[in-house]
């Protein structure tokens, strides 16, 4: 049998959300072990300026719990 565990977690990018989802399961996965997936709940600007400073993502990833 098969358990896995969800665990929240925000990363930014000043390039793009793309990129900030990127960074955020790279640094998943150095924590993290057996990291099987993720959605993106929720997106946001950071602006500053009149100008975007930041993009910011806050996730959900799954991972699967070792026996």
């Amino acid at each position: 049998m098969t358990v896995a565990r969800v665990t929240e977690i925000t990363a930014s990018s000043e390039k793009s959300f793309d990129d900030a989802v990127e960074k955020g399961i790279a640094r998943a996965v150095k924590t993290l072990k057996h990291v099987t997936g993720a959605w993106v709940q929720e997106q946001k600007i950071v602006v500053e300026d009149g100008k975007i400073s930041a993009y910011r993502v806050n996730m959900k990833v799954t991972f699967i719990l070792k026996d």
